[in-house]
C-alpha cells in the first residue's frame, strides 16, 4: 500500500480588493478545504500565486497556515527558488513550524537560468539534509528537464526525496516509467494539473493527485473508486467532473478556485495582483455553469 495517497489540493491565497493579503480569508480557505475531506493541503504553490507575494508575506502565510491547520491534515509547503541557500532556509522554517513535507521544483530563474542535472541533485540533497520529506515537482513552468533516471537516482540516494508530482506532457508515460524503474523508492507518485489527466495517471500507478481547491470533494470519488478496483465507477465519476476541470485547466487557471469560493461565501474577493488579469465575465459565467451542477462544498460552505 502506498504511504502517500489521496487528494492534496493547493490552497489559493486570498487577497482583499486593495491587493493586501486577506489572512482571515486564508484561514477560511483552509477550513473549507478540510471540510471537503482532503487528505492533505499544499500551500504557496504556483496555484497559490506564490510568484505574486513578498518574502515577508510568504513567511507569515506559512506560519498562519500551519498554526491554523494545527495537524488536522498534513500540510506541504512549497519552497522552490533558484538559490539553494534560500530553499534550505525555507525548508528549515517549514520543518520548524510543523509542515509534513516540502515541495520544490528544480532550480530555475526565467527562461535561461536553469540548473544542470547535477546542480538539481545537489540542491535537493541540501534540502534533504534539513530532514523533512520532499516532493519533487516536475512541471513545465521550470523548463528544466527531469529525466526518469535522474528522478530515480534522487529517490535512491537522497533519503528525504519520497514524493513526485508529475505534471509534464504525457504524465502517465513518465509515471509508469518512474514506478517501474524506481520501485519501492517511489513512495508517493502523484499527478497535478488540476486532475486533467487523472484517470490515465491512476492507470499508470499514481497514488495521489494535487488539484486546485475548486472541487476536491467532487474529484476525490475518482480516487476512491479506483483504489477499490471499480474502474467503471471511477470512469463515471471522472466523466462527471471533467468539463469543469477542463474549463479550469484550459481557460481559467488559478483564478477558478477563488471565483468559486467567492460565490460560496468562503472569501470576499477573487482579486489577483497585477499583472494577472481578472477572468473575463463570460469565462467566469461558464465556469459557474459547469461547477454548479456538481454541488461542491466550496459553493455553499459560507452560506
Amino acid at each position: 500500500m502506498a504511504k502517500y495517497e489521496g487528494i492534496w489540493p493547493v490552497a489559493p491565497v486570498s487577497f482583499n480588493d486593495d491587493g493586501s493579503v486577506d489572512y482571515v480569508g486564508m484561514r477560511r480557505i483552509l477550513d473549507c478545504m478540510i471540510d471537503q475531506g482532503v487528505d492533505g493541503i499544499c500551500i504557496l504553490a504556483n496555484f497559490s500565486e506564490q510568484f505574486l507575494i513578498s518574502d515577508a508575506e510568504r513567511e507569515e502565510l506559512t506560519r498562519i497556515s500551519l498554526e491554523h491547520v494545527a495537524g488536522r491534515v498534513p500540510v506541504i509547503v512549497t519552497i522552490s527558488h533558484y538559490s539553494t541557500p534560500i530553499v534550505v532556509e525555507r525548508a528549515q522554517l517549514a520543518k520548524d513550524l510543523g509542515a509534513a513535507m516540502v515541495m520544490m521544483m528544480p532550480p530555475y530563474h526565467g527562461a535561461l537560468l536553469k540548473g544542470t542535472a547535477e546542480q538539481t541533485f545537489e540542491q535537493f540533497a541540501r534540502v534533504g539534509d534539513v530532514g523533512i520529506p520532499i516532493m519533487i515537482q516536475d512541471a513545465p513552468l521550470s523548463g528544466v528537464d527531469l529525466p526518469v533516471p535522474l528522478l530515480v537516482r534522487m529517490a535512491r540516494e537522497i533519503e528525504m526525496v519520497k514524493l513526485f508530482k508529475i505534471e509534464c506532457p504525457r504524465a502517465a508515460n513518465k509515471l509508469r516509467a518512474l514506478i517501474a524503474e524506481g520501485g519501492d523508492a517511489i513512495e508517493g507518485p502523484f499527478d497535478g494539473e488540476e486532475a486533467i489527466t487523472l484517470l490515465a495517471d491512476l492507470d499508470a500507478g499514481a497514488t495521489g493527485t494535487m488539484t486546485s481547491a475548486m472541487i476536491p470533494d467532487q474529484i476525490k470519488p475518482v480516487l476512491t473508486h479506483w483504489k477499490a478496483g471499480d474502474r467503471a465507477a471511477a470512469t463515471a465519476a471522472y466523466a462527471r467532473i471533467l468539463p469543469a476541470v477542463n474549463h479550469e485547466n484550459r481557460q481559467c487557471g488559478f483564478l477558478s478556485a477563488k471565483a468559486v469560493m467567492v460565490e460560496g461565501g468562503v472569501i470576499k474577493s477573487e482579486f489577483s495582483r497585477h499583472p494577472i488579469p481578472a477572468l473575463h465575465p463570460a469565462t467566469r459565467a461558464m465556469l459557474m455553469d459547469l461547477v454548479r451542477p456538481l454541488d461542491p462544498v466550496a459553493l455553499r460552505w459560507g452560506k
